[in-house]
C-alpha cells in the first residue's frame, strides 16, 4: 500500500462488471494506471474515451448520488469508487465506464477495493501534494451541517439520525488511513427503505436497486440482514463523504465535521473550497501519524 508521501496508481488494469443503482443499465468498469500528476479522471470507452476527469469544475446532478458531467457527458453515482481510490491513496487512476453510471456491485466499495488490490498499487516517484485546510468553513442547510477546520491529518467525525428502530442516531469518528478505511469503512452498504421504493422508481431513480445491493429497511428494521457492523449507516455515510470530497483534487490535511449532511452539502463544501482560494493552501506533507477509528 502506498506511503502516503508518494503518489499511488496500480500496476495492472482490472475490471468488474454491473448495473447501475438509479439507471438499472449494465456496465463494464475497468480500473487503468496513470501516471504521476494525472489524478483520477473517468473515459467513456462507449463514447470514443470521452475524458471527464474527478474535480469540482464537473460536479452536475447531486440528490441521492453525486454525478459528474463535462460537455454534456454525464458520469453517475460515482462517490464508492471514488471513495475507494481516496481511501486506499490511490492519487492516479483511469476510471473506464461503458455506459453513464458506475456499477453498484454490493452497495459498498469493498469490490473496489478489491479491484485495486488486485490491481496491484505502487508508488510514483512524485510526492503527494496536500490540501492543507488553513481556517474553519462551515455551511448549514436547515438541519444539516458540514464544516472543516485546521488539522494536522484527515480526520471525519459524521452524525446521522433517523426516526428509524434500526438507526436513530448514529456518530463515527475516525482518521483516514488505508488501514482505516478497509476495517472501518468499505464494507458499509448504502441503504434504503421500503416505503420510498414506489415513489423513487416513478421519479427514475433505484432502477437497479435489489436486496443484493442496499441495506433494504422496512417499517420495523432491517428487511435483508443481518448488518456488517451495528452502526453501518453512519459508516456508509463517511464512505459518501470521502468519496464526495475526491473531487477536491487533492488528499485533504482538515478535520470534517458532518452532521446528516448528505452529497448535496459534501458537494457544496468541495465548490466553496475550489472556488475560495484563500481558505487553504497546497503544500508537500509527510506521512500523516496512524490512529485508530473509534466510534460512539
Amino acid at each position: 500500500m502506498p506511503s502516503a508521501n508518494r503518489q499511488g496508481t496500480i500496476r495492472q488494469t482490472v475490471q468488474a462488471q454491473g448495473i447501475g443503482l438509479h439507471s438499472g443499465a449494465p456496465a463494464r468498469l475497468a480500473l487503468r494506471p496513470a501516471p504521476a500528476g494525472a489524478g483520477i479522471r473517468f473515459e467513456r470507452t462507449d463514447l470514443e474515451g470521452f475524458v471527464v476527469e474527478a474535480n469540482a469544475a464537473n460536479i452536475a446532478q447531486v440528490s441521492y448520488a453525486t454525478s459528474l458531467m463535462k460537455r454534456g457527458v454525464l458520469i453517475s453515482t460515482t462517490e464508492h469508487v471514488l471513495s475507494a481510490l481516496v481511501g486506499l491513496e490511490m492519487d492516479n487512476v483511469v476510471v473506464e465506464l461503458n455506459n453513464l453510471e458506475v456499477p453498484i456491485l454490493d452497495g459498498s466499495s469493498l469490490p473496489f477495493v478489491e479491484m485495486i488490490d488486485r490491481a496491484r498499487p505502487r508508488l510514483l516517484p512524485r510526492p503527494r501534494r496536500y490540501m492543507r485546510v488553513l481556517r474553519p468553513v462551515e455551511m448549514e442547510e436547515g438541519e444539516k451541517f458540514i464544516g472543516v477546520y485546521p488539522d494536522e491529518r484527515y480526520r471525519v467525525s459524521y452524525a446521522i439520525n433517523f426516526p428509524h428502530p434500526a438507526i436513530g442516531r448514529q456518530r463515527l469518528e475516525l482518521e483516514l488511513t488505508p488501514e482505516n478505511y478497509r476495517r472501518e469503512l468499505a464494507p458499509a452498504r448504502t441503504f434504503g427503505f421500503l416505503r420510498d421504493v414506489e415513489a423513487m422508481r416513478r421519479q427514475g431513480l433505484i432502477r437497479g436497486g435489489s436486496m443484493d445491493n442496499a441495506v433494504v429497511l422496512n417499517d420495523t428494521g432491517v428487511a435483508n440482514g443481518p448488518l456488517r457492523f451495528p452502526d453501518e449507516f453512519v459508516r456508509h455515510k463517511v464512505l459518501d463523504l470521502i468519496g464526495d470530497l475526491a473531487l477536491l483534487g487533492h488528499p485533504l490535511l482538515g478535520y470534517v465535521k458532518a452532521d446528516r449532511a448528505g452529497h448535496a452539502l459534501h458537494t457544496a463544501l468541495v465548490k466553496r473550497l475550489a472556488r475560495e482560494r484563500h481558505l487553504w493552501e497546497l503544500e508537500t506533507a509527510p506521512a500523516p501519524v496512524l490512529a485508530q477509528a473509534t466510534a460512539r
